[in-house]
């Protein structure tokens, strides 16, 4: 997997003070993304999940990180990004997951894919769907267009329905 950038703290890519990786390769193609160099999956350098990893262990505020991209629940990055999610939490275990994606929650379920479940399975907060110009809405928190949702992950597959976070 490539990696089209690594913020060690950010307070706007979720709640809290976070790591966010950002992963290379899209095939959403969403007009307007807010980062269009990272639709190609050959931009930026190799992912080190180790020197990832104990950045966010040295950092003592971090409270969470958050997967973004490009697209990280893509086919050619979602088995990586399961890897990397399922050491966090086994070293760093207090950490929460938020991730960005242009995929719904229905999309991903209807995968039927072992990995993007057992990946679902790792997230806390998964921020869904495709970025649309026409609602696009800056009062939203943690998304830019009203399409898009905040999903309470844990909540929704326990109760087998949508359950978005309440702020």
């Amino acid at each position: 997997m490539k990696m089209a950038g690594f913020y060690d703290e950010s307070i706007s890519n979720g709640l809290g003070w976070r790591a966010v990786l950002f992963c290379s390769g899209c095939p959403h193609h969403c007009p307007n993304c807010q980062n269009l160099e990272a639709q190609d999956f050959n931009y930026g350098q190799d992912f080190n999940e180790d020197e990832i990893i104990n950045k966010i262990k040295e950092n003592s505020i971090i409270k969470g990180v958050t997967l973004s991209g490009g697209e990280p629940l893509c086919m050619q990055n979602i088995g990586d990004e399961l890897h990397f999610v399922k050491r966090l939490k086994e070293e760093k275990p207090n950490l929460n997951v938020w991730c960005y994606t242009g995929y719904t929650y229905e999309e991903l379920k209807n995968r039927n894919d072992e990995t993007t479940n057992e990946l679902l399975k790792n997230i806390d907060v998964l921020v869904d769907g495709r970025f649309v110009e026409a609602k696009k809405d800056p009062d939203l928190m943690f998304r830019g267009s009203s399409n898009q949702r905040v999903l309470d992950i844990p909540k929704c597959l326990k109760e087998n329905k949508i359950v978005e976070v309440n702020f």
